[in-house]
């Protein structure tokens, strides 16, 4: 599967998810949360290849996990559904983009953000003053 990682800047206020005002429900705090939802919406499409749900599932875990580690937290989550792909969004409070740092010797972590762009078809990341916002998009058959 294709990979491409895109880095963009917006400097609006539009661009924060803060500043959209949008209602509802506060973050997800937990990468088992932002499963659940994801596993409920493709329940909601119809069945699609397990290979696909687990991908998606990967993928919502390690965002929202490196949200965690590396972005203060999670502070917008979206999940969009596509004629022939699923997107997840999550939002975090630092304007730094994810980095790849290739590993010279055996230790835990670093594995996330690969394992993003080894799955998806395509993911962009929006940053903003007041932090950025990861958008992966997984292929699926509908």
């Amino acid at each position: 599967m294709n990979s491409r990682s895109e880095t963009r800047s917006r400097t609006t206020a539009a661009a924060s998810p803060a500043a959209a005002g949008r209602a509802g429900p506060p973050p997800l705090l937990t990468p088992a949360q932002a499963r659940r939802l994801v596993s409920r919406t493709l329940t909601a499409l119809g069945p699609l290849p397990p290979s696909q749900v687990d991908d998606l599932l990967l993928v919502t875990s390690e965002l929202v996990t490196n949200a965690h580690r590396h972005g203060g937290g999670v502070t917008s989550f979206g999940i969009a559904v596509g004629s022939d792909r699923v997107t997840v969004s999550v939002a975090d409070a630092s304007g730094e983009p994810p980095r790849h740092e290739p590993q010279g010797e055996l230790r835990p972590g670093g594995f996330g953000w690969p394992i993003v762009l080894r799955l998806c078809r395509e993911v962009s990341v929006d940053t903003r003053p007041d932090g950025k916002t990861v958008h992966a998009a997984v292929a699926v058959d509908r």
